[in-house]
């Protein structure tokens, strides 16, 4: 049985989530606990809200058109391959632009396979996919989403102070985890990457209200 293609890579989710993240806590981290009244809150809850929404269809935006020229370049790669009549620089071709290790793994036999492969392709410009438009929605939806551990705890806490150490709470946890979940994809140790995730977080954080961000 063929599993299902993923949409978003596991890397794109925890970058969103990540980048939602920290825009949240940029507008958090910035409210004086000590003076600030519901209104105050209140103005800063949307603000956080209004923030990531904008944010999530820029992302959105940027991802499909990463998606637009990915796809554009390898319509032209293979509209390029189609009118080498040279097989030797086709497969040159080939080999530069294969990722490393592949390039220097793969013997003549195969890129010539690959060659003959992409002549017998159907010739299709570039465009965008429904699953483009979906993982758009899906990078959209974990900007806007990993908002609400972080402001949800202003809605429900009356106290400002304990508010703002639950939401500190819940943005640390949610920084840990993401490091967690990318050291164990990408091989590294979980509990450092996750623990080198909420000082990394933290510091960016820092230096986003430090320059008025």
């Amino acid at each position: 049985m063929r599993l299902p293609e993923r949409v978003l890579e596991p890397v794109e989710r925890i970058s969103e989530i990540l980048f939602g993240l920290i825009m949240a806590l940029t507008i958090t981290g910035a409210v004086s606990v000590t003076t600030a009244d519901r209104l105050q809150i209140r103005t800063m809850l949307i603000a956080a809200l209004g923030c990531n929404l904008a944010w999530g269809i820029i992302d959105a935006g940027m991802y499909l058109m990463a998606r637009l020229g990915e796809r554009g370049r390898m319509a032209l790669v293979a509209r390029t391959l189609r009118e080498t009549t040279d097989h030797e620089t086709a497969r040159r071709m080939i080999a530069n632009e294969l990722p490393p290790p592949l390039d220097s793994i793969l013997q003549q036999p195969q890129l010539e396979l690959i060659r003959e492969k992409i002549d017998q392709l159907p010739h299709a410009g570039p465009g965008l996919s429904g699953r483009d438009w979906l993982g758009a929605l899906g990078v959209f939806a974990l900007v806007v989403l990993s908002t609400f551990p972080v402001v949800i705890p202003f809605l429900f806490i009356e106290n400002a102070r304990w508010a703002l150490r639950t939401s500190n709470a819940l943005a640390v946890a949610m920084l840990f985890l993401c490091g967690f979940f990318f050291a164990r994809y990408a091989g590294l140790r979980p509990w450092t990457t996750g623990l080198l995730m909420v000082i990394i977080g933290a510091a960016l954080v820092g230096i986003a209200i430090a320059l008025g961000g």
